[in-house]
């Protein structure tokens, strides 16, 4: 009977510990925000980096990029 009851108590704090884990990694994840869903569809925002970029490197200007970022938004 002592053998069943030192399983049982095994079982329990395995399952408590497990749940702890999960818990505190899922709140560093939570507090990180790398569990908030994309703000925008993926497409877009690979198109808004592309404008990112190009503004960057000189290849258009501020008021191309400030009218492409609108038209973008737009969509």
């Amino acid at each position: 009977m002592s053998v069943f009851i030192a399983g049982v108590v095994i079982v329990v704090l395995l399952g408590l510990a497990f749940f702890f884990v999960l818990t505190v990694t899922e709140a560093g994840q939570l507090l990180r925000g790398r569990r908030a869903g994309p703000a925008v569809e993926p497409g877009r925002d690979a198109a808004t980096q592309e404008l990112r970029l190009r503004y960057a490197r000189g290849e258009i200007s501020r008021e191309e990029y400030l009218q492409r970022k609108i038209d973008l938004e737009e969509f």
